[in-house]
């Protein structure tokens, strides 16, 4: 009786979507760590764990967190969609202004941007359809001290006809094992991609923007890291195919640094957005 009144219970909890934007500099990234190890004057803290405290003291419950993905340390985000669910009701939620109510609780770098009663089918990581990552590089003769904690500095000017050409070999479906980083296993290595394009976002600002399935762990770094290597080298853009095909980490550059990195939107299907209410 006692577990049939628990799943009762669980089941009438109210999940809320939210959008959030930071600047990950100051933070060991979005995965909680260890307590100890947060805790601790060497590490920085976590992204998660640092919402997910504020979320608990203003709820004055243990809220546990769910994100479309993991940044890595220094990555940032335009818009990273997480969930939760709560004890209050729908009723004690239709007015909330999430945003405001944590503000105060959050660091600067941190900005809750919107808020959504979501169905209970919804989950900001199993539910997500594509993502798309931007990365920014200052193209310039000398660094910026302004933009140092948010783009890539790279000193020779870059032929984006160039790196265009290279980036064509990225569209469609590829096992791009050759991209991935050592970290968070997964069940296979095959993504889709079905944008790669750069342009100049300002005279000496370049963006390269990217829409796939999904990504492997700093698989848009490894894949920006490995078109500078290409050009440094004077190598064919052809290079880029046979890196995928080899399906070998050596085969590619080292990864992009994290600072040029913005998860900018995750998509998901209509009918579940439709089933969001804002808040």
């Amino acid at each position: 009786m006692s577990k049939i009144l628990f799943e009762k219970n669980k089941a009438q909890r109210t999940r809320i979507k939210f959008t959030v934007s930071y600047d990950g500099t100051d933070f060991c990234g979005w995965q909680r760590q260890s307590s100890k190890r947060e805790l601790s004057n060497k590490e920085k803290p976590s992204l998660c764990r640092t919402i997910e405290e504020a979320l608990s003291a203003v709820f004055k419950e243990k809220i546990s967190l769910s994100a479309s993905g993991r940044t890595d340390a220094g990555v940032h985000a335009v818009e990273q969609v997480c969930h939760f669910d709560t004890d209050r009701t729908e009723d004690q939620m239709k007015n909330w202004d999430l945003g405001a109510a944590l503000k105060n609780k959050l660091p600067p770098s941190i900005v809750i941007k919107k808020a959504w009663i979501a169905p209970s089918d919804f989950h900001s990581t199993i539910s997500a359809e594509k993502k798309t990552y931007r990365y920014l590089v200052l193209n310039a003769q000398h660094p910026s001290p302004f933009f140092a904690r948010t783009m890539e500095w790279i000193r020779k000017p870059m032929d984006l006809d160039y790196f265009n050409k290279s980036s064509i070999y990225l569209l469609g479906e590829h096992d791009f094992k050759s991209f991935q980083s050592v970290g968070t296993p997964v069940h296979h290595t095959v993504r889709t991609i079905y944008r790669a394009e750069w342009t100049w976002k300002s005279q000496r600002v370049a963006q390269f923007s990217i829409t796939g399935s999904g990504f492997l762990k700093q698989m848009v770094r490894n894949i920006v890291g490995t078109q500078v290597f290409m050009a440094r080298k004077d190598l064919p853009p052809e290079y880029m195919a046979r890196v995928i095909e080899a399906k070998d980490r050596q085969m590619a550059g080292a990864p992009a640094a994290p600072q040029g990195l913005y998860l900018m939107k995750v998509y998901y299907p209509q009918d579940l957005d439709n089933r969001c209410r804002e808040l």
